[in-house]
């Protein structure tokens, strides 16, 4: 336990209380500028908030400049292989569902190569938040065209600019089978990021957050309208929605009341084309979990669950 929070009277003072300090590793290393070190701060700031232990917390990443993430965490981290983020996880829960559980994948960690794990963990629907870092490019490996790279995007594996529509994170989720919340952010609207990883945490399922995240060596110029123009970002609002400080609703200055059970208007938001959407695209609290399912024999003795698998193993014996 590190530092006590002033707001705190000693009759509530809790046993434990754990700080910022207690949620920071090493010094995160990433570049200057890069719109990763805001979500990490809101990520810490989550756990503060929420009082998450540090040893029941697990963040799990693949590769990337975004898993790195784990690195910077001071709780259970998994840094995984390219693209096999959401399967580690997913055996984390099923078996621990006492854990948080965090995974921090990239555009192409999560699009690409783990596209196919992506499907299946949002119809899997288990308990934990999926942050989609999205900065449009391969930056770890120094600028090479990533699935959500706009068309035309120059870059080292398209010198004269890539050729193929971009795929989106969100629309691609709201038409996976047993979707159950879907949102968006971005790393320049530092409550607005908090405020919706907040609000996954908090959803009984799986939550995807789409975060729009600056790169400002290899995609310098990505997101800069939507930084430098207000009319470049829609807020989508709602009661059931990200909830937001009144003065943080009034610095939009183009609001859509969208109700995120509506899953048909979520997907016609997730196509705007003259501004970026942010907010609670859809949300399903009622939608089937695996781990749940999973969740039946988590007490059974060791000496039963042998005697279980031999009796398995034996109608198979020739």
């Amino acid at each position: 336990m590190i530092g006590i929070r002033a707001d705190l009277t000693e009759q509530d003072l809790p046993e434990v209380y754990y700080s910022i300090q207690d949620y920071s590793s090493s010094n995160a290393r990433w570049c200057p500028g890069c719109g990763d070190h805001a979500i990490l701060t809101a990520v810490q700031k989550l756990c503060r908030e929420k009082q998450l232990p540090p040893e029941k917390t697990v963040f799990v990443s693949g590769i990337g400049c975004s898993s790195r993430f784990p690195h910077y965490m001071k709780t259970y981290g998994f840094h995984g292989l390219h693209g096999r983020a959401f399967p580690v996880a997913e055996g984390v829960k099923f078996r621990r569902p006492d854990l948080d559980v965090f995974v921090v994948t990239g555009d192409g960690d999560c699009c690409s190569i783990g596209a196919g794990h992506w499907v299946h963990a949002v119809r899997y629907n288990m308990y934990m938040v999926a942050l989609l870092f999205d900065n449009e490019i391969y930056g770890l490996t120094k600028k090479q065209t990533s699935p959500t790279s706009p068309k035309g995007t120059f870059s080292n594996t398209h010198p004269k600019g890539s050729v193929l529509p971009p795929l989106n994170p969100i629309q691609s989720t709201l038409g996976f089978a047993n979707v159950s919340f879907v949102a968006q952010t971005a790393d320049w609207h530092p409550a607005h990021l908090y405020a919706t990883i907040k609000k996954a945490h908090e959803h009984p399922g799986f939550s995807f957050v789409r975060i729009l995240q600056r790169c400002p060596v290899w995609m310098n110029h990505g997101f800069s309208q939507a930084v430098a123009k207000d009319n470049s970002v829609t807020l989508l609002d709602h009661a059931n929605g990200i909830e937001l400080d009144p003065q943080v609703r009034k610095s939009f200055k183009q609001v859509i009341q969208h109700d995120p059970s509506d899953i048909l208007k979520a997907r016609e938001y997730a196509e705007l084309e003259d501004s970026l959407p942010l907010g609670l695209f859809y949300q399903n609290t009622e939608a089937e979990r695996y781990d749940e399912y999973g969740a039946h024999n988590l007490h059974m003795p060791v000496k039963e669950r042998l005697s279980e698998l031999n009796g398995l193993l034996d109608r198979y014996a020739i």
